[in-house]
């Protein structure tokens, strides 16, 4: 089953059913049990991303009260912007 079928079968409740009447109560339940599975996984790695960006917001907050602390700004620790070249490289610059 592709994920254009499923997204299909999520989407709208007429489909789900009528995909479901193709399967055995046996295999609706096994599908419930991998459904459900899968929920709790993607729950669980949902979790885990917030509680990364948390530290790292964190990080951030303590790394700015430091600058601050050492009476620095952003402009004292980054001395000049990198330039950027702009347009393609000539077709035969890599061939020296």
């Amino acid at each position: 089953m592709s994920s254009e079928s499923l997204e299909r079968i999520a989407r709208n409740k007429n489909v789900a059913r009528a995909a479901a009447r193709q399967l055995s109560m046996e295999q609706l339940h096994k599908l419930a049990e991998v459904i459900g599975e899968v929920i709790e996984q993607k729950k669980d790695e949902e979790v885990n991303r917030q509680e990364e960006e948390a530290e790292k917001a964190r990080k951030l907050a303590e790394i700015r009260e430091q600058i601050n602390e050492a009476g620095l700004s952003l402009d004292d620790l980054v001395t000049e912007q990198p330039k950027r070249k702009r347009g393609r490289p000539p077709k035969n610059a890599s061939k020296s």
